[in-house]
């Protein structure tokens, strides 16, 4: 247990830019105090000792609002950081030097009893906010993106992102944990794609009706003797998809419109 605590401690300073001085990270960071904690809950836990496990849970829950169920098992250079809210059920397990934000729960998905929490590998990085939810897997070195919702196995070296989460594949892309903003946006990726393929269809539709009104033309302008007759339907053009709401949703600057 002690050298669980040591590993805690140091992980700070290599994960944390704000941590600067030892003082600092034993005092002022909830999530090492909530991991203290538990360590010495879970082993009053596995020795059978009743109340006392739970009750050290519910008080370090009240200090530091991170609340971790005694029969959890957390490996060593655990970090959570800032840590309000985060949720670990009981039979969760957590690999060695996994990163987690405020907000994230490792929950169940009903009543069951037995293994009913997730276990994730090594390296495992969870934005803020995001729920692994079941007995599921999570794979070694894997990244799941803020507010992403994860209620299915995901292999080792993969990005989910999304509400259900969705697995992304970044092979051979050294991605550093702290750098959220790299997190690829799967669901943006498909709008565009469709925004794209329907702007091409309207393209195709305006020129099958321009072609359609000039023969029109032709052929009305053969019949009558004057050759002047009007057609009594004008084509209008189509209209594209620029509108400001979905630019501003696929995070693209609004384009000009058209002269």
């Amino acid at each position: 247990m002690l050298s669980s605590l040591v590993a805690d401690f140091r992980i700070i300073f290599e994960r944390d830019p704000a941590a600067r001085n030892w003082l600092e990270v034993l005092v002022c960071y909830p999530g090492l105090q909530a991991l203290s904690c538990h360590r010495i809950a879970h082993w009053l836990y596995r020795i059978g000792i009743p109340f006392f496990p739970r009750f050290i849970s519910h008080l370090a829950r009240f200090l530091t609002g991170i609340e971790i169920h005694p029969g959890a098992q957390i490996g060593q250079g655990v970090f959570i950081d800032h840590g309000m809210g985060v949720v670990i059920g009981e039979t969760a397990i957590i690999g060695n030097y996994c990163l987690i934000y405020q907000g994230v729960t490792l929950g169940g998905t009903g009543k069951e009893l037995g293994k009913r929490h997730p276990t994730l590998g090594e390296n495992v990085v969870i934005g803020g906010g995001a729920k692994v939810l079941g007995n599921i897997q999570i794979g070694n070195d894997v990244r799941i993106g803020a507010g992403s919702v994860v209620l299915r196995d995901v292999p080792s070296n993969c990005t989910v992102v999304g509400i259900p989460g969705r697995v992304i594949y970044r092979s051979g892309v050294k991605v550093d944990p702290l750098e959220h903003g790299n997190l690829p946006d799967s669901e943006a990726a498909v709008i565009r794609t469709l925004v794209d393929r329907i702007e091409s269809l309207e393209q195709e539709v305006k020129q099958l009706r321009e072609s359609q009104s000039a023969s029109k033309y032709l052929v009305a302008a053969a019949l009558s003797e004057s050759g002047e007759k009007e057609l009594c339907h004008q084509v209008e053009d189509s209209c594209l998809l620029r509108d400001k709401e979905i630019r501003e949703f696929l995070g693209e600057e609004l384009l000009r419109e058209n002269n």
